[in-house]
């Protein structure tokens, strides 16, 4: 009996030996197999259009404008159809991109031709400090001075010629982070050029906040026109990704910065300002073929890099990772809770005397957007008779479609084109979507949507305070007597077609008294 026991501790001793050498090892040789299975850190390629809204990409639906490039990049990934920028503004909205944050919370970076200061951590910056070779080309962040704001380069990275030059630059053979900043569709376009291309004018889409004519047709092809030449450029890029040989290893995303540069369009906090174009594509490891209908915003890019990349998301960061939706396989409504945006905007365009601001900020669900338009006294296309946030900035180019609606402001039907596009607003707007898609009746102060107005306030309220709003916390603010750039636009004089259409003058004066603290602010060595 007792040399069974004996025997059985025995084997039971070398049962556990065996368990204690052998299994550790066991498992760190699969470890090491796992580790030499994860994917190297993923290269990043941002390719983004300026001034440009979501609908108008074949892959969204749009019959006209011919984007095969970009098309087959949404039906292999991931095709957003509820993204939204921060601001309906170049530089705000890029600023919100970068830092993750909601503009208000970025100080002089909430205004267009302004600073973003330094001290705001950068997605850009990050992945640099975590080895990745980091550059741009184009407007990257912008526009502005980055030279004011603290830094050497632009807050986007290195400006490279082309994207081949980056490669070829990338030596050590880093992981890299590059971001296409396209011109186009930004205006100026060449007048006609759309319709001399080949493309049709009768099968043009018109929204009903503009006048359906020969003219805004002929604009709107314009506009395609350079919406094509965005495409070509996407496709070039990619064919050089492909014979760079790291296709299988990069996150593709085509988006654009904000909508495009018509009335109501530009600077407004319509969806035809803020709604944007926005498409993932990563081979093997974002699952393709999907749309997606969760709300994210512009600004959700720099925490869902940084997550894919397992780097540490600042706490200072309002925006959300979408990397749950894009390693998903499903499609439609997705992430619990993305069920609305928050958009916002400070001072566009220097277009009111003194330059300040129309400030306003805006909740869009499925079913509704409100507006609360902080200082309606204010016009919110900016002062007349140049309406210069509408558009032809300041009148400096050509803008068909402004010109007539201008020129025929008392005509039937576009009186009210004008009033909603260049006249004052109330303090509070209110759309509902399934009835008016285009946002053309303000029901704010229609008492049977009562209660629903005062739910999607108290929501976009709780936002504001939650996230430190100085508009709802009462604080001091800053974005009316901020620094701009762009000093042809203190006195600026409108191209001659204007003039000679609407009845301009040659040159028009926004700040008459010398001493004001913008014109101090400014960098003599920026002033052109």
């Amino acid at each position: 009996m007792k040399v069974q026991i004996a025997s059985r501790n025995c084997r039971q001793y070398f049962i556990i030996l065996f368990f204690s050498l052998f299994i550790p090892l066991f498992f760190d040789s699969c470890q090491i197999k796992k580790e030499e299975n994860k994917p190297a850190r993923p290269n990043i390629l941002l390719l983004m259009s300026d001034n440009h809204s979501w609908n108008h990409l074949g892959a969204y639906g749009d019959p006209v404008v011919k984007t095969p490039n970009i098309d087959k990049i949404a039906n292999e990934g991931v095709k957003f159809t509820h993204a939204f920028c921060a601001s309906p503004s170049c530089t705000p909205a890029r600023a919100g991109m970068l830092t993750g944050q909601d503009i208000w919370r970025l100080e002089e970076g909430a205004n267009l031709w302004g600073i973003l200061p330094n001290k705001f951590p950068l997605y850009t910056d990050l992945l640099r400090a975590a080895g990745y070779f980091v550059g741009i080309k184009g407007k990257g962040w912008g526009p502005g001075s980055f030279e004011d704001s603290g830094r050497e380069i632009d807050h986007g990275g290195k400006q490279y010629e082309s994207f081949d030059e980056f490669i070829r630059s990338n030596t050590e053979n880093k992981p890299w982070s590059y971001w296409f900043s396209s011109v186009n569709p930004h205006r100026p376009y060449e007048v006609n050029s759309g319709e001399k291309s080949g493309m049709d004018k009768s099968n043009v889409i018109v929204p009903s906040y503009l006048p359906d004519n020969d003219i805004t047709r002929g604009d709107i092809l314009d506009y395609y026109l350079e919406v094509q030449d965005f495409d070509d450029e996407v496709g070039k890029i990619l064919e050089t990704l492909k014979e760079s040989g790291q296709w299988d290893n990069t996150i593709i995303v085509i988006c654009g910065d904000n909508g495009w540069q018509m009335p109501r369009g530009l600077a407004n906090l319509y969806d035809f300002g803020t709604r944007i174009p926005m498409i993932f594509y990563w081979k093997d490891h974002i699952p393709g073929g999907r749309t997606v209908d969760d709300f994210m915003n512009l600004n959700d890019l720099a925490p869902t890099f940084l997550e894919i990349n397992e780097l540490d998301i600042p706490a200072e960061m309002t925006a959300k990772s979408l990397t749950n939706i894009l390693y998903s396989k499903e499609s439609g409504h997705i992430e619990q809770g993305r069920d609305f945006v928050i958009t916002a905007r400070e001072r566009h365009a220097l277009c009111r005397l003194n330059g300040v601001a129309y400030p306003g900020r805006a909740i869009r669900t499925y079913d509704y957007l409100y507006i609360r338009n902080f200082e309606s006294d204010r016009w919110p296309a900016g002062d007349p008779p140049l309406y210069g946030d509408v558009d032809a900035h300041m009148q400096h180019y050509p803008s068909p479609t402004k010109n007539y609606i201008l020129a025929n402001r008392s005509e039937p039907g576009i009186d009210k084109m004008f009033e909603m596009a260049f006249n004052k607003r109330p303090a509070e707007e209110l759309y509902d979507l399934n009835n008016d898609p285009n946002q053309m009746n303000n029901i704010a102060f229609d008492e049977s949507y009562g209660e629903i107005k005062q739910k999607l306030a108290d929501q976009l309220n709780n936002y504001l305070v939650n996230t430190k709003d100085p508009r709802v916390l009462g604080q001091d603010i800053i974005w009316d007597s901020t620094a701009y750039y762009e000093t042809r636009d203190f006195k600026p004089r409108p191209n001659q077609e204007a003039i000679d259409a609407l009845g301009l003058e040659e040159e028009y004066n926004y700040f008459p008294g010398e001493d004001n603290k913008n014109l101090k602010n400014i960098n003599p060595s920026a002033q052109e």
